[in-house]
């Protein structure tokens, strides 16, 4: 009960002169409620890098922060974004909503990728190969990073050039990026899925 009367306390102080109960925002035009861009609850965010900045000026130094985040629901779904700020948490909040912008979906094979692929960012070099269950990501970094919020619980990675981790993310996804399902391959060839499956 006491939640009700709040609300309804704030609602009365807010109200115009003409009494017709209508929130007035500015030049007395009704207020718009503004949309939650909250993200699902079920994504999970991580931190993979925080670098600081310093920009030399007439008075001295000015420091600034630049955050790179990864974001993924862990059933196929990731994204990832950098975010510039002068302080640290707005850095990585400003990452974390460009992460959940430039989400990407990754088919998955039994927990593992479908295929083995390269890929290649500027100097980032990074080989993938799909494992056996038991495996485990055998991956490092902000590779593990992506693949575990990813879903792929499965999978050989190894670095072959670089270790710059915004060259390795961004050579990581665009190797996601580029996987193809069985469904899909078969679907381009006008093919039946059983005949392009590899057997063991």
């Amino acid at each position: 009960m006491s939640e009700e009367i709040t609300v309804i306390e704030e609602m009365t102080d807010d109200t115009n002169e003409s009494g017709d109960g209508k929130r007035r925002g500015k030049r007395g035009a009704p207020a718009q409620k503004k949309k939650s861009a909250a993200p699902a609850s079920e994504l999970e965010e991580r931190v993979v890098a925080v670098n600081r900045v310093a920009k030399v000026v007439k008075g001295g130094r000015r420091f600034s922060f630049s955050a790179l985040m990864i974001v993924g629901d862990k059933k196929g779904k990731v994204g990832f974004g950098l975010g510039k700020a002068k302080e640290v948490p707005e850095a990585i909040r400003k990452a974390t909503q460009e992460a959940y912008k430039n989400m990407i979906s990754v088919p998955l094979d039994n927990g593992t990728i479908p295929h083995e692929i390269l890929g290649e960012f500027d100097a980032g070099k990074i080989l993938f190969k799909p494992a056996a269950e038991g495996t485990g990501v055998k991956a490092a970094g902000a590779c593990r990073s992506i693949l575990e919020l990813a879903g792929v619980r499965n999978v050989l990675t190894k670095s072959l050039r670089g270790n710059n981790p915004h060259n390795v993310v961004k050579a990581t996804f665009k190797a996601l990026k580029n996987l193809r399902s069985v469904d899909q391959v078969a679907a381009t060839r006008e093919k039946n899925v059983k005949g392009l499956r590899i057997k063991a």
